[in-house]
């Protein structure tokens, strides 16, 4: 499938060749899905824990006597039946993450991909570069071509000048090439992506 090819400075700059084998698929939400919550499990701490009955600071000592009170027997006060007590069966420490097969976690990207190309979101870049590495020209540029909202992938390193006038452009991310994820991917609404980064995802997927 052909696609514009434009500068930042120019406009339009003619067109590029993307491969179908990559953009041109029929996009599946549930393989999307499933690598969405591959990758928000994964990011997750895991660091929720809970003090048991051994772990609470309270005292030791027998409530009272085990007969002759016409009340429940009782030991110490770390019961979790007690105000102050440990928790029975909270939540500690634990890994949230999900298997998910190499080759599954490959074919959602180039779905992700997909998506965004069938619904004309994807907007190939001849160079992401900024000499100056102002972020008020940087922010016009993009202003001309409507990406208030966008990921940019660039090649393998990112431009210096490029990425210092970025970051402080709100609902703008930039990542290197070895970054593209469908999460990020699916976050924003248009998807750049530079020559560099689309000579690079034909080679990983050849």
């Amino acid at each position: 499938m052909q696609t514009s090819l434009i500068t930042l400075e120019t406009g339009a700059a003619g067109t590029i060749e993307l491969s179908d084998a990559i953009f041109g698929l029929e996009p599946r939400r549930d393989l999307i899905a499933r690598m969405v919550r591959y990758q928000t499990l994964k990011r997750m701490a895991g660091t929720h824990h809970t003090q048991d009955r051994s772990e609470v600071n309270v005292t030791g000592k027998k409530m009272y006597k085990q007969k002759g009170s016409g009340g429940a027997r009782h030991g110490d006060k770390s019961v979790p039946q007690w105000r102050g007590g440990g928790k029975a069966f909270g939540p500690k420490p634990r890994s949230h993450a999900i298997d998910l097969p190499k080759k599954v976690r490959a074919l959602a990207l180039r779905h992700a991909l997909s998506a965004k190309a069938k619904a004309g979101e994807i907007v190939v870049l001849d160079k992401a570069a900024a000499e100056a590495g102002k972020t008020k020209a940087l922010r016009a540029s993009f202003a001309k071509f409507d990406l208030t909202n966008a990921l940019i992938i660039d090649g393998a390193e990112l431009e210096p000048g490029f990425a210092r006038a970025a970051r402080n452009i709100p609902n703008i991310d930039l990542l290197p090439v070895q970054g593209i994820n469908v999460y990020d991917i699916l976050r924003r609404k248009k998807l750049v992506l530079t020559k560099a980064a689309v000579e690079a995802l034909e080679a990983r997927f050849k």
